[in-house]
C-alpha cells in the first residue's frame, strides 16, 4: 500500500503530467512536478505536517498546492484532478510507467491513435499502427511491449520496502492483542525478495476469533477474500494480498520454516527428510506418527545435521549443501557498516543541505560519509560543472577543518559515463576527489556490445573508484540495460574498481546473483544508499538485506572497513 506521502506525491505528479499533455501552459506543470518531488522526499508524515498547518513551509509547496493536499488528506477528493481526467481521459500514470514513454509520446499516441491505457497501447503496438508514428520505430515498439509487461508485473507485485511497511502495521495491530503469543512475517518478505506478490503472516494465539476479526477489520483492507478460524485472507487497497494463519505453539517453528522457504528450498528439504525416513510439513517433522520437532525452526534444520539457514538464503542456490558442510557464510549485519559512499544534496537533485546530510550521518555514528552530487551532463538533476564541483571540494575541506563533526567527510561526485565511455569531468578535478562514482544515466538502449565497451572504457580511467548502479534497473519500472557483466567485472578487477550495491528499494542493483558473481570474480562491493534526502539514508537497511541475499560477508563490503583501510583499499 502506498504511504500517504506517496499517495499525495502521485496525485500532484498526475496533475502535472495531465497538464503537460494538455499543453496549454508549459510552466504550470512544473509546480506540480516540483511539489511531487518535495512530498516524495519529505522526511516525515505529510499528514502531520498538514495537521500543524505547515505545508507551505515545505520548499516547493505554495498555497495552491497546500490547499489541494489538505483537501485530499481530509476528503480523499481532488476536484482539479477529476476535471483534468475528464478533459484528458488518459491513464497517464499507467502509460508513463513504461520506459521511454514521456508526456509528448503519450500526447502523440492519444492525438493520432486514441491510445488511453495499456490495452489500447498494446493493440496499437501489435497491429503495427504504433510503429508508423514519428519517432517510434520497430525497436521502440519492442521496448514498449516489454515495458507493458513490466507495468503489469508491477500491478501484481509490491516493492519489498512498501510490503514491509504494511506488514509492520498489521503485525503491530495484532501483537497488541492480549492472546497473541508469537507473530512473524514469513514468505518472500522474510527472505527479503526485492518484490513480493503477497504477504504471509503467522500467529500463535488463543483467541482466534478476535484475531481474525481484528485482521479483516483493519482500515487498509479493501476486500475480505476469506475468513476462517485458522486462516483468513484480505486484499489491501493497494492490491497487496495478505494471508494470516494461526499456528499452534508446537508447530510454529515448522510452520515458519515451511512458509518462509522457496518452493525449491522446501522440496529439497523434504527430499532429505524422506531419505532419513522422516516426513516434513508445516505441522512438524515426523517419524511415522511421532512428532520429532516442530516448536523451533532452528531445530528442524539441526535434525538434518545442518546449521540453521538464514531466511535470505533459502532459494536452493547451494545453501542446503553449505549448511550440511558447515560452510554457510557469516552474513553481513547492519551494525558492520561504517559509512555511506554515495549520497546527494540540494546542490544537485537532493532535498537536504550538505550540513543536514552530514548531521544525519553522524546520528548514525558513521566513521566517514561521502557527498557525491551529480555532474554537469545530468542537467535534469542540476548536475555540477567544474566550477561548482571545485567550490564543493573547497567547501568540504572547510567543513572537515571546522571540527564540528567527528567523522571524515569524503569529497566525491557521481560522474556521468558519456556515449564514448569518457567521463563528463576533467581528470585534473577528479584527482582531487576521495571517491569517484561513475554511472550510466543516458543511452540505456545501447546494444550489449556498445554498453559493455562504454562501461569498460570508463572503468579504465585511473580516477574511478566505484561503478554506480551497474545495470541501471528500476524494479517494476525499467529492466536492466544489456551489458556483459563478466567482461565488466574483469576490467573492474584489473583496475581496482568497486561494484556498487545501490540500496535504493527501487534499484537494489546489483541483484543477488550478480553480487555472488562479482565476489567470485575477486571484486569488492560498496553498499550505498544513493540517498537524495536525510530520510533515504535509512535505505541502507535494504542494501544489507540484498547483500545477505548475495551471500556477502563483512569482508566483501568496502564500507565496513575503517577509514584508514578503506582509503588504502581503494588506492590505485
Amino acid at each position: 500500500m502506498l504511504s500517504k506521502n506517496a499517495e499525495v506525491a502521485q496525485v500532484l505528479e498526475e496533475i502535472g503530467l495531465l497538464l503537460d499533455i494538455e499543453g496549454k501552459d508549459r510552466f504550470r506543470p512544473l509546480a506540480y512536478h516540483r511539489g511531487a518531488r518535495a512530498i516524495k522526499s519529505l522526511g516525515e508524515d505529510v499528514v502531520e505536517v498538514a495537521r500543524r498547518n505547515e505545508l507551505t513551509k515545505i520548499p516547493g509547496i505554495g498555497k495552491g498546492l497546500a490547499k489541494i493536499i489538505t483537501n485530499y488528506i481530509e476528503t480523499g477528493q481532488v476536484p482539479k484532478l477529476d476535471e483534468l481526467r475528464t478533459r484528458v481521459p488518459i491513464k497517464v500514470m499507467e502509460l508513463m510507467a513504461i520506459r521511454g514513454v514521456g508526456p509528448r509520446t503519450v500526447k502523440l499516441m492519444y492525438d493520432k491513435l486514441g491510445i488511453t491505457d495499456l490495452e489500447s497501447l498494446e493493440r496499437a503496438a501489435s497491429d503495427g499502427s504504433l510503429s508508423q508514428l514519428p519517432g517510434l520505430g520497430d525497436r521502440s515498439v519492442k521496448q514498449i511491449l516489454q515495458g507493458i509487461e513490466l507495468v503489469r508485473q508491477g500491478l501484481e507485485r509490491t516493492l519489498l520496502a512498501d510490503a514491509l511497511i504494511e506488514a509492520e502495521k498489521i503485525v503491530s495491530a495484532l501483537r497488541a492483542l492480549p492472546s497473541v503469543r508469537q507473530i512473524e512475517v514469513a514468505g518472500s518478505a522474510r527472505r527479503r525478495r526485492e518484490t513480493v506478490g503477497d504477504l504471509d503472516i503467522l500467529v500463535n494465539a488463543s483467541d482466534t476469533e478476535t484475531i481474525m476479526g481484528t485482521f479483516v477489520g483493519l482500515e487498509s483492507v479493501a476486500e475480505v477474500l476469506a475468513r476462517g478460524t485458522t486462516k483468513s485472507s484480505v486484499r489491501l487497497t493497494s492490491n497487496l494480498q495478505i494471508d494470516l494463519r494461526v499456528i499452534p505453539a508446537e508447530s510454529f517453528g515448522a510452520g515458519l520454516q515451511y512458509f518462509t522457504g522457496s518452493v525449491d528450498h522446501n522440496v529439497k528439504l523434504r527430499s532429505i527428510a524422506q531419505k532419513m525416513g522422516l516426513k516434513l510439513n508445516e505441522y512438524g517433522l515426523f517419524r511415522g506418527e511421532e512428532k520429532v520437532e516442530g516448536r523451533e525452526e532452528r531445530a528442524i534444520y539441526e535434525s538434518f545435521g545442518m546449521t540453521w539457514v538464514p531466511p535470505e538464503l533459502r532459494e536452493d542456490r547451494g545453501e542446503i549443501e553449505a549448511a550440511q558442510d558447515g560452510t554457510l557464510p557469516d552474513l553481513i549485519t547492519p551494525d558492520a557498516v561504517r559509512g555511506d559512499l554515495h549520497t546527494h544534496t540540494d546542490q544537485s537533485d537532493g532535498r537536504n543541505t550538505i550540513e543536514e546530510m552530514i548531521d544525519a550521518a553522524q546520528e548514525r555514528e558513521y566513521e566517514y560519509f561521502c557527498i557525491s552530487d551529480h555532474t554537469k551532463s545530468l542537467t535534469i538533476a542540476n548536475g555540477m560543472d567544474e566550477e561548482r564541483l571545485e567550490a564543493r571540494i573547497n567547501e568540504i575541506d572547510r567543513l572537515n577543518e571546522s571540527g564540528r563533526w567527528k567523522m571524515r567527510i569524503l569529497k566525491g561526485a557521481e560522474v556521468d559515463i558519456l556515449q564514448d565511455g569518457e567521463l563528463d569531468i576533467s581528470d585534473d578535478l577528479l584527482s582531487r576527489l576521495d571517491i569517484v562514482t561513475a554511472s550510466i544515466h543516458s543511452r540505456m538502449n545501447d546494444s550489449k556490445r556498445v554498453m559493455t565497451e562504454r562501461v569498460c572504457h570508463a572503468l579504465e580511467n585511473k580516477f574511478v573508484h566505484i561503478l554506480g548502479h551497474p545495470t541501471g534497473r528500476l524494479l517494476l519500472k525499467r529492466p536492466p540495460f544489456e551489458i556483459d557483466l563478466s567482461a565488466v567485472f574483469e576490467v573492474a578487477r584489473k583496475n581496482n574498481v568497486i561494484m556498487e550495491l545501490n540500496a535504493h528499494p527501487q534499484r537494489l542493483d546489483l541483484n543477488a546473483g550478480n553480487l555472488r558473481s562479482a565476489v567470485r570474480a575477486g571484486l569488492r562491493i560498496a553498499v550505498n544508499t544513493d540517498a537524495h534526502s536525510v530520510a533515504e539514508l535509512d535505505n541502507m537497511t535494504f542494501g544489507i538485506y540484498q547483500a545477505r541475499r548475495g551471500w556477502l560477508t563483512k569482508d566483501d563490503i568496502i564500507n565496513t572497513h575503517t577509514l584508514k583501510k578503506l582509503l588504502r583499499l581503494i588506492k590505485k
